[in-house]
């Protein structure tokens, strides 16, 4: 006979403290304690000399984060776990440590503050349209925060789409932001032309990207908004990563008949998203972006496949295919015209 478990309000203290672990993780990336430990375990002492900061400060930062997983601890020399040393050390090309400047900037925790409002409402209490609104300054930090861990899931993105590698292709990247995912579409097809849209500011760091990854004469830009602007046609590949969960699904299925009209027979688009099971609150991470829609736009949604199948359907596009990607908790819906 098993004792049925008790009552505890352990999950509701680890819920309310967690801005602790927050705060804990960016203490630690802003005294760089993970590219400290890059080369090799160190101690406490160690650590200290290279962040310039007190030991016992590091030492109880450390222990904290081997509390946290982050790092190991043996015989008091600390070292990197496999997930910090590819995306918390800065000189691993896949450094994700410059997205909490964007995922604890103002307009992202304000809008969590004032969530209450927002479920209220049914959409974003910011009466300025949230981040959906022209020109948002918030994408220019997104774009120089979040390319890095993207890199890996890019590489993925365009093996998948399998071009021919011999023959000419144009391919639009809509809200390109920092530009990786087109850029690895680029690289990996020598004869692709790349053209990037998003808002003028935020095209002005893809610019810089692509320069920076040799395809700047493969490159162009279009300014800005996605559902406005005319984008050309005879489209190989057009990509969307992760930019319809901003909308209703009315305004999905309008872009996907735009992006339908633009590609050329046989041409693909390709959707990266957080796609949640039809149970909407499987997996975690997938379902609970749905909330982040909530607070910051005023009908944004985590779809589901069948409601992005369904919205391809009406924009004339077969049953799409689904895949996953390497180092990332989005799918690729890939739907062919």
């Amino acid at each position: 006979m098993t004792t049925p478990s008790q009552p505890s309000p352990d999950r509701f203290f680890q819920i309310a403290t967690a801005y602790q672990d927050t705060a804990a993780l960016r203490a630690a990336i802003e005294l760089d304690v993970f590219t400290a430990l890059a080369d090799g375990p160190l101690t406490a002492d160690e650590i200290a000399r290279h962040c310039n900061a007190a030991p016992r400060g590091l030492r109880i930062l450390c222990d904290y984060m081997t509390v946290l997983g982050f790092i190991t601890k043996s015989d008091s020399r600390y070292a990197l776990t496999q997930d910090s040393a590819v995306f918390l050390n800065r000189k691993s090309p896949a450094y994700a440590g410059g997205a909490m400047e964007f995922l604890l900037a103002d307009h992202l925790e304000g809008a969590f503050r004032r969530l209450t409002e927002s479920v209220r409402k049914g959409g974003t209490a910011d009466p300025h349209r949230g981040s959906i609104a022209p020109e948002h300054p918030m994408w220019l930090t997104f774009a120089r925060a979040m390319g890095g861990i993207m890199v890996r899931a890019a590489d993925g993105l365009a093996e998948l789409l399998a071009l021919d590698p011999a023959r000419p292709a144009k391919v639009l990247d809509v809200s390109a932001s920092h530009g990786n995912w087109g850029i690895a579409v680029a690289k990996r097809y020598p004869k692709a032309q790349l053209i990037a849209l998003d808002w003028a500011p935020v095209l002005e760091l893809t610019r810089e990207n692509a320069r920076a990854a040799g395809i700047a004469d493969r490159f162009q830009t279009l300014p800005g908004n996605a559902f406005e602007v005319d984008w050309g046609t005879d489209y190989e590949a057009i990509l969307a990563p992760n930019f319809l969960h901003h909308f209703s699904a009315a305004d999905c299925v309008r872009f996907m008949k735009k992006a339908h009209a633009t590609l050329r027979p046989g041409g693909r688009l390709a959707i990266v998203e957080f796609v949640p099971n039809p149970d909407r609150v499987t997996p975690p991470a997938a379902a609970g972006f749905s909330l982040v829609m909530l607070a910051t736009t005023p009908e944004g949604d985590a779809y589901t496949f069948d409601e992005y199948s369904g919205m391809l359907a009406q924009a004339g596009f077969p049953p799409p295919q689904a895949h996953t990607l390497p180092a990332s908790i989005n799918t690729v819906l890939l739907a062919k015209k």
